[in-house]
């Protein structure tokens, strides 16, 4: 690390008394590497002031960093469109009042960055007290753009569609559905969401024009083939969720390369959901304690998705699987949902859960 620490402040490493969630790279303890929407941070100290010291890596969109201070929401903006690859000191709070305080940082956004996080640069004199605990209930949550909280911030656009060019402004994985379900159910959550996935490479939206799909991305901790490690494998060991949401199949429907798949093609529909249960299956092996919940959320989308989806719950014959729909699944808006349609998933999918009962967690 080349950053200059203030005069002033001192850098409180990465390494010292400080709690993590999810798939984050820690092959270098000391620069942690943030690659999935929702990771975070936590630490407790005192002193009236705290940055972030990192190393990003911009592909596209707008920078920013979510934190969390005292139970207060903040974000920090930071970069020019032309910085690519640059350290930086990252400001986050100044002029607190002297005594103890908590922050949690977190990667509001999916792919269009990853960081390396050096540390936190607080006050001098100030000190770093016992690492803030974690849930013990585990939560991991596979999907799209929509479990990655993109564009929920935009709230003038409620039930319609995404307003242009946003460059990611108003994306925060911190408010998508799977984020605040944990939060209400005192989890634990790896968010592995990427916006405009699918299930196969090829289809979807995402890492055009090389589409890259869940099937390459829900076994990596690095999913895309640009940073400078290209793909790196997850270890399952490192996380063992007691609840998978898997919603995937929004997307499913664009294919560039080979024209839009339809699920109501009855060789296409066999074929995705033969993949689908694949994943399922390798993820049932690796988490033998774990439930698995599919669904696809309140986004607009033909409701042979759900069918189809409910078929593969009814094939893959096991209590640890069930089919849960929003009550609003594929017809509430054309855009992406907003920060009360995400609450109001998380609402109905937390009750679902909750009616498991504390078995869920054993």
């Amino acid at each position: 690390m080349d950053i200059k620490i203030p005069a002033g402040k001192k850098l409180i490493t990465a390494d010292d008394k400080m709690s993590y969630m999810g798939r984050i790279d820690f092959s270098d303890k000391t620069a942690p590497a943030f690659v999935w929407a929702g990771s975070n941070v936590r630490m407790r100290f005192t002193g009236t002031s705290v940055s972030a010291a990192l190393f990003n890596k911009r592909f596209f969109n707008k920078m920013s960093l979510g934190c969390l201070i005292d139970g207060k929401e903040g974000r920090a903006d930071f970069g020019t469109a032309d910085e690519w690859e640059k350290e930086y000191i990252v400001p986050l709070a100044e002029g607190l009042e002297e005594g103890e305080h908590e922050i949690i940082l977190f990667k509001r956004q999916d792919a269009s960055h990853y960081f390396k996080f050096f540390g936190f640069v607080i006050d001098e004199g100030g000190e770093v007290l016992d690492a803030p605990k974690l849930p013990t209930r585990k939560i991991e949550c596979f999907g799209d753009s929509v479990s990655a909280g993109a564009v929920v911030e935009a709230m003038d656009c409620v039930g319609s569609s995404d307003p242009e060019n946003t460059e990611g402004i108003y994306d925060n994985a911190w408010h998508s559905y799977a984020a605040i379900t944990a939060r209400n159910l005192g989890a634990q959550l790896n968010d592995t969401a990427q916006g405009g996935i699918a299930i196969f490479d090829n289809t979807g939206w995402y890492h055009a024009p090389n589409f890259i799909g869940m099937e390459t991305a829900y076994n990596k901790l690095f999913y895309f083939p640009d940073g400078e490690k290209g793909y790196t494998d997850w270890d399952f060991s490192a996380y063992i969720p007691d609840v998978v949401i898997f919603a995937v199949g929004q997307n499913d429907q664009h294919n560039e390369a080979d024209g839009d798949p339809d699920i109501n093609d009855p060789a296409f529909r066999t074929r995705w959901k033969e993949r689908y249960k694949d994943i399922i299956k390798d993820l049932m092996a690796k988490y033998p304690r774990a439930d698995f919940v599919l669904t696809l959320t309140v986004l607009n989308h033909d409701p042979e998705w759900d069918k189809a989806i409910d078929e593969i719950a009814n094939e893959l014959d096991d209590e640890r699987v069930s089919h849960f729909m929003f009550k609003r699944s594929g017809r509430a808006t054309p855009g992406h949902p907003r920060l009360s349609e995400q609450y109001e998933m998380a609402t109905e999918l937390t009750a679902y859960l909750s009616g498991k009962g504390d078995k869920l967690w054993e």
